[in-house]
């Protein structure tokens, strides 16, 4: 990444650049980042194509001051990462879903960041409403955080047994839980952005994927809480748990909406698939 795609960057979310890759740089870097760019799967229903090579991701996010979703906002933030000096590995997860069924393979693309006074931190600014501050990947107990609390687990002798073969011998996945829940199930085996590919087109195309269900933007706000618009529907959640709903009735509402709340500037509103 050149230095002024680093600093376009950096302003995007309005951070400066860290004098060195600690780990208290790269929670501000991850907290400013939740706050500005949106998790959002606007793309998919303004049939835009999505790309996960760097360029067209910097003209997306840094450029058109977009949002995206895990691929993109991990894979980029990821890019920024060693940019500035971070040791990073990219990992494929399978997220949680209703009755503790996991999703396909590269469901999500998650980090593991290493800094020069950390050993591993899990890093996640794509997938919603998350930790607000990465994870320490190596510590099995409790951890705090302003979006919940959180754990890191091995998923268990059984899922390593089930592998067969070599891959049984290699590190045991993780399941990421918060609040007890589970949330997503890691390999530790590193990826490369290519890998993910094929989970970015299932999640675009596929009638089984949630996010054709409606477009959604959603972002961390200052105080602690998240203001989401889902469709219509756009949801403020405070920081403690209070939540207010309203319904936009114009699209010109909409439009004001993700232009005022999410910095997100669209000619039309997006429609779901064949609409």
């Amino acid at each position: 990444m050149e230095t002024r795609r680093i600093d376009a960057y950096l302003r995007r979310i309005g951070a400066g650049r860290p004098a060195r890759p600690t780990a208290d740089a790269l929670r501000d870097l991850h907290l400013r980042h939740l706050r500005t760019v949106p998790f959002e799967n606007l793309s998919v229903h303004l049939g835009e194509e999505i790309v996960l090579e760097e360029e067209r991701l910097l003209d997306k996010v840094v450029g058109a001051r977009r949002g995206g979703f895990c691929y993109e906002l991990n894979g980029l933030f990821g890019a920024l990462l060693r940019a500035l000096g971070y040791e990073v590995t990219l990992l494929a997860a399978r997220v949680y879903g209703d009755g503790g069924a996991l999703g396909i393979p590269y469901d999500h693309l998650a980090l593991l960041v290493r800094t020069e006074d950390a050993e591993g931190l899990l890093a996640d600014v794509g997938f919603g409403a998350h930790s607000h501050g990465p994870l320490d990947f190596g510590e099995r107990g409790e951890q705090k955080d302003p979006g919940g609390t959180f754990r890191v687990a091995e998923a268990g002798a059984d899922a390593a047994g089930a592998r067969g073969g070599h891959d049984a011998d290699r590190a045991a996945d993780l399941d990421v839980l918060c609040d007890g829940k589970p949330v997503y199930r890691l390999e530790q085996r590193p990826r490369v952005l290519g890998d993910f590919e094929s989970g970015a087109w299932w999640h675009s195309t596929s009638p089984r994927s949630h996010f054709l269900k409606s477009p959604v933007c959603s972002r961390l706000t200052e105080d602690g809480g998240r203001i989401t618009l889902s469709g219509r529907r756009l949801t403020t959640t405070a920081a403690d748990g209070g939540r207010e709903v309203r319904e936009l009735e114009t699209d010109g509402e909409v439009l004001a909406a993700y232009r005022e709340l999410f910095g997100v500037r669209l000619d039309r509103v997006p429609q779901l698939p064949g609409r």
